[in-house]
């Protein structure tokens, strides 16, 4: 998208000041989708490691099947899952919120 764009008519100058809010908007909504995704991958990690680490040392099961590229497969799967499901809940939530914001000031006017 060219910075260099001359709006010729105040219907595009609109047009255009709409699609850099609504830009700049989508840009806030995916970045603490990213924030909350990251936090829950991190919180994940944590709560999948400690019981998956610790039932490979003490379970003869774990220890018989379980080597460190299991381990380590299952710890990133929940993490990856967490982040994923995070992110997008958080971004479907923003933009839902900010639709509504959206929706009640075109009212107004």
């Amino acid at each position: 998208m060219s910075k260099n764009v001359v709006a010729q008519s105040p219907l595009q100058r609109n047009s255009l000041a709409s699609l850099d809010q609504k830009l700049a908007m989508a840009k806030r909504c995916s970045h603490e989708g990213v924030v909350a995704g990251a936090k829950a991958a991190a919180l994940a990690t944590i709560a999948t490691a400690i019981p998956t680490l610790a039932s490979a040392r003490m379970l003869p099961w774990a220890r018989a099947n379980l080597n460190h590229t299991a381990q380590a497969l299952i710890i990133s799967t929940v993490a990856g899952a967490a982040y994923f499901i995070v992110a997008d809940k958080t971004v479907l939530a923003t933009a839902r919120k900010n639709s509504f914001k959206s929706r009640s000031s075109s009212n107004e006017a």
